[in-house]
C-alpha cells in the first residue's frame, strides 16, 4: 500500500491543477487515506498513465515476432511512462500479455485489412475480392477489444503512387458492418485520394493523414472524426522517397507529404478535431517514443498541455479509460518538474505506477 503526493496535472490546464495526496491498496486502486501507507513519492507532478494511440506490439521489421519479444517491446513502452496502447494492429496474438499486471494494458485491433501486394508482406489480412471487406471487417471486430484497422492506401506500383485499396461502396458497408458488432475503425491513409471516401463512410479515426485538406478537415470536424497524425513516422518520408528510386512519382509525393504535415495538424487542431498521440512504434519507429511524439505535437501548433493531454487525460477518455479518481486503477506516471514548462521531462519519469505498482523508477 502505497501514499504519493504532487500536483496532479489534468484537462482545464492550470486552473485544474491540484495538489493532492493518494493512497493505493493492495488491489492497485486509488483509495481514501490508508493509515501507515509507505510514501513513495513527496513532491513532483502526476500525470494519468500515459497513452500511445498508435503502437504496434508484436510487429517488427521483418512482420511478426515472437511473444518474448512482444513482451520486451511492452516493457519499453512502459518505462517510458505508456501504460495504455492502442495497437493498430499486429501480425501477433497478444492476447496472452493482457493479462500480464506488469505490462501495459493493450487495446487489440486485430490485424491489418489490406489487399494483396499493396501493403507490408506478412502483416496483413489480404483479400483478393474487395467485396469481402464487410466479411474480415466484421471477423476482426469479433477478435480485438473494439478497433479494426484497414489500410487505406499504400503505393500501387502499377501507377508508380500511392493509390486507394477499396471502392467507396464497400467501405460503407464495413464500416456500417464494425459500427454493428460494436466496434471502431481506423485507417493507414498517407495521401489525399482515399480519404473522402473513408471519412464520408464514417470511419472513426484517420492514422497519419499528412493528405488532409481543408475541406477533409472541415468534414471530420462535422462528424466528429479522430486524428491520429504519427508525426514522427512522418519524419521518415524523406528517407522513404529517397529510396524509391523506382518510382518517382511516388518519392516527390511522399516529400510533399512530409512537408505540409505540420500545417495539416495546426489546422485540424485550429478545426477542432480531436488528435491523439501516436507513435507508430512497431512501423518502423522503436518503442518508447511516446515523448518525441508529444514534442512534435506541441511543435505542430498544439499547447504544451494539450500535447500532453493527446498522449494523457484527452486519449483516456477517448479510449473509455478512466483518469486518476477515487476506485480508478492506480496507472499513473510521476516528474520531478512541471512538464508542461518542458515537454522534454517527459522522456525521464521520477515513476512509473502501472495496477498500483511501482514498474520503474528513476530515483
Amino acid at each position: 500500500m502505497y501514499r504519493l503526493r504532487g500536483v496532479l496535472l489534468g484537462a482545464g490546464g492550470q486552473d485544474g491543477d491540484r495538489t493532492v495526496e493518494l493512497f493505493v491498496d493492495a488491489a492497485g486502486m486509488l483509495v481514501d487515506e490508508i493509515p501507515g501507507a509507505e510514501t513513495i513519492i513527496d513532491g513532483g507532478f502526476i500525470v494519468p498513465g500515459l497513452v500511445d494511440a498508435h503502437c504496434h506490439i508484436g510487429l517488427g521489421a521483418s512482420g511478426a515476432v515472437d511473444l518474448e519479444e512482444a513482451d520486451a517491446q511492452a516493457r519499453v513502452d512502459r518505462d517510458a511512462g505508456t501504460l495504455l496502447i492502442r495497437d493498430c494492429g499486429s501480425p501477433l496474438d497478444t492476447t496472452p500479455l493482457q493479462i500480464r499486471r506488469d505490462l501495459p494494458e493493450i487495446i487489440r485491433a486485430g490485424v491489418h485489412v489490406a489487399r494483396p501486394k499493396r501493403y507490408i508482406p506478412g502483416v496483413a489480412a489480404e483479400l483478393d475480392d474487395p467485396w469481402l471487406l464487410p466479411e474480415v471487417v466484421a471477423e476482426q471486430a469479433a477478435a480485438g477489444d473494439g478497433w479494426v484497422k484497414l489500410v487505406g492506401d499504400w503505393i500501387d506500383r502499377g501507377i508508380g503512387d500511392l493509390a486507394p485499396l477499396w471502392p467507396d461502396e464497400v467501405l460503407v458497408a464495413a464500416i456500417d458492418a464494425a459500427h454493428a458488432a460494436g466496434a471502431r475503425v481506423t485507417a493507414h491513409v498517407f495521401g489525399a485520394d482515399a480519404l473522402p471516401g473513408l471519412i464520408r463512410a464514417g470511419i472513426d479515426c484517420i492514422e497519419h493523414g499528412p493528405g488532409l485538406t481543408d475541406d477533409l478537415i472541415a468534414e471530420m470536424a462535422r462528424r466528429g472524426t479522430a486524428l491520429v497524425p504519427t508525426l514522427i513516422n512522418i519524419e521518415t518520408f524523406p528517407g522513404i522517397a529517397d529510396a524509391a528510386t523506382k518510382y518517382p512519382t511516388y518519392a516527390a509525393h511522399m516529400r510533399k507529404l512530409h512537408a505540409g504535415a505540420a500545417g495539416v495538424v495546426r489546422r485540424a487542431v485550429e478545426a477542432g478535431i480531436p488528435v491523439f498521440a501516436g507513435t507508430d512504434a512497431g512501423g518502423g519507429i522503436v518503442h518508447g517514443r511516446i515523448a518525441d511524439e508529444v514534442i512534435a505535437l506541441h511543435g505542430a501548433g498544439l499547447s504544451a498541455g494539450d500535447a500532453l493531454g493527446a498522449a494523457s487525460w484527452s486519449a483516456r477518455d477517448w479510449l473509455g479509460r478512466p483518469g486518476l479518481h477515487l476506485g480508478d486503477r492506480a496507472d499513473l506516471v510521476v516528474y520531478r518538474s512541471d512538464p508542461r514548462a518542458d515537454l522534454s521531462v517527459l522522456r525521464e519519469p521520477a515513476l512509473v505506477m502501472l495496477r498500483g505498482l511501482p514498474v520503474h523508477a528513476t530515483g
